[in-house]
C-alpha cells in the first residue's frame, strides 16, 4: 500500500504519499520495477532483495544494507548512498550519475538503554566484491569508499571523486575514467588494462603491482596542434560530398588521434572518410553523414553516433563499448541497381551500446561481443550474428535473421 501510494505521488495521480519506509527489513524483497524515487529507504535492509530496474534516482539509501542485492540496470541517478554496504552487490548496467557514496555518519543505539543513549560513528561506503560491469559512475561521489577486488570493468567514471578509496585488486579494464580524482587512492594489485585515463596523474596513487598495459591518457601535443589541420580535412571531405566530387577530397585519418576535434565533426559530411586504427574516444559525431567511411579497428569508446548515417561503414573490429547508436543507420549503401555494401561490424566491440532505434538492416555482426547492447526498437531483418556473443542484450528481435 504504501509503495502504491509512493507511485500515485510521483505521477501525480491523487491519493498519493512519499514514501517513508525507514528502519524496514526487505531482506529478500521483490521490488523490481518499482518507482522508488525519492523515496526514504534510510537505514533499511535490502540483503539479497531484488531491484532490477527500478527507479532508485534521488532515494535516501543512507547506512542501507544491500549486501547481494541486485541492482542490475536500476537508476540510481543521485542517490544516497553514504555509508551503505553493497558488499557483493550485482549493479552491472545500473545508472549512478552524481550518485553520493561517501562515509556517513551512523547513529548506534545503547545495548541496554536504547534509543534514549546513542552513539554516533563514521562508516565507510563498502563495495568490496560488488559488479558495477557497464556502470555508469560518471561525477559520482566516491571518496574513502572500500572497494576491494570490485569489478568496474567498461564502466564510465569521467569526473568521479576516487580521492583516498581503496580499490586494491579492482578490475577496472576499459573504464573511462576520464578526469576523474584519484589522488591518494590505493590501486595495488588493480587490473586497469585499456582503462581510458584522460585528465589523471597516475603518480597521486599507489599503482604498485596495477597492470596498466593500454591505458590511454591525455592526447599528445602533437594531437592537440594539429587539430585545426584535421578540421581542415574534414571541410574538405564535405566540400567534397558537397560538390560530388568536384572540390576537396575524401579525409584520411588513420591511425590518428581525433580526441582534440571534440564536438567540431558533428552533423558534418564525411563519406567514405578513413579513419582506420584512429583513436576517437568520446567524439560527438551525432548526425553526421559517414556513408561507405572506413573505421576498422578505431578506438571509438563512448562515442555519440545518434542520428548518423553510417550506411555501408565498415567497423569491423572497432572498439564501439558504451557508444550511443540510438537513431543510427547502419543499413546498406546502394551502390547500383543490384549491389549494397552492408555495414560491416563483424568482430566489433558494442558492449553496452545504446542501440535504440537504430537501422541494422542486414548488418553483419558476425563473431560481434554485444554483451549488455540494448538493441530496443531497432530493425534488423537480415543481420549476420554468426557467433556473437549476445549474453546480457537487452530488446533482441530479428526477424528473418
Amino acid at each position: 500500500m504504501v509503495l502504491a501510494a509512493h507511485e500515485r505521488f510521483i505521477t501525480g495521480r491523487p491519493g498519493g504519499k512519499l514514501a517513508a519506509l525507514r528502519f524496514i527489513d526487505f531482506t529478500g524483497v521483490n521490488l523490481s520495477g518499482r518507482n522508488l524515487q525519492d523515496a526514504d529507504l534510510s537505514s533499511s535492509v535490502l540483503d539479497s532483495a531484488r531491484l532490477i530496474g527500478a527507479n532508485l534516482s534521488r532515494a535516501n539509501l543512507f547506512g542501507c544494507d544491500l549486501r547481494k542485492a541486485d541492482l542490475r540496470r536500476a537508476n540510481l541517478t543521485r542517490a544516497d548512498l553514504r555509508g551503505a554496504c553493497l558488499r557483493g552487490a550485482d549493479l552491472s548496467e545500473a545508472d549512478l550519475t552524481h550518485a553520493d557514496f561517501r562515509v556517513g555518519q551512523i547513529a548506534v543505539p545503547h545495548p541496554s538503554k536504547g534509543l534514549t543513549s546513542l552513539t554516533h560513528h563514521q562508516r565507510q561506503g563498502d563495495l568490496d566484491h560488488a559488479n558495477f560491469q557497464g556502470a555508469n559512475l560518471d561525477g559520482s561521489q566516491m571518496e574513502e569508499v572500500s572497494a576491494f577486488a570490485t569489478d568496474f570493468t567498461d564502466c564510465s567514471m569521467r569526473g568521479a571523486k576516487l580521492n583516498r578509496a581503496n580499490m586494491k585488486d579492482a578490475n577496472l579494464e576499459g573504464a573511462i575514467m576520464d578526469w576523474a580524482d584519484i589522488s591518494g587512492a590505493n590501486l595495488e594489485g588493480a587490473r586497469l588494462v585499456d582503462a581510458v585515463m584522460t585528465g589523471i596523474d597516475i603518480r597521486t596513487a599507489r599503482t604498485s603491482g596495477a597492470n596498466l598495459d593500454g591505458v590511454l591518457n591525455a592526447p599528445s601535443q602533437e594531437a592537440i596542434d594539429r587539430a585545426d589541420e584535421f578540421h581542415a580535412m574534414a571541410l574538405a571531405n564535405q566540400a567534397w560530398c558537397k560538390s560530388g566530387g568536384k572540390e576537396g577530397k575524401p579525409a584520411s585519418f588513420d591511425n590518428q588521434d581525433l580526441r582534440p576535434l571534440d564536438q567540431r565533426l558533428r552533423n558534418m559530411r564525411l563519406s567514405v572518410m578513413s579513419a582506420r586504427g584512429a583513436v576517437m574516444v568520446g567524439l560527438d559525431l551525432s548526425g553526421a553523414h559517414l556513408q561507405g567511411a572506413v573505421l576498422e579497428n578505431a578506438d571509438m569508446r563512448g562515442v555519440c553516433l545518434r542520428g548518423a548515417d553510417l550506411r555501408g561503414a565498415k567497423l569491423a573490429g572497432a572498439r564501439l563499448t558504451k557508444a550511443d547508436l540510438r537513431e543510427a543507420i547502419l543499413g546498406p549503401l546502394p551502390l547500383s541497381a543490384d549491389r549494397v555494401n552492408r555495414g560491416d561490424l563483424h568482430h566489433a566491440k558494442l558492449r553496452y551500446v545504446k542501440a535504440q532505434g537504430a537501422d541494422l538492416t542486414g548488418a553483419i555482426l558476425d563473431d560481434a561481443d554485444v554483451r549488455g547492447c540494448d538493441f530496443s526498437g531497432a530493425m534488423m531483418r537480415g543481420a549476420s550474428l554468426r557467433g556473437a556473443d549476445m549474453s546480457l542484450a537487452l530488446g533482441f528481435e530479428i526477424p528473418g535473421a
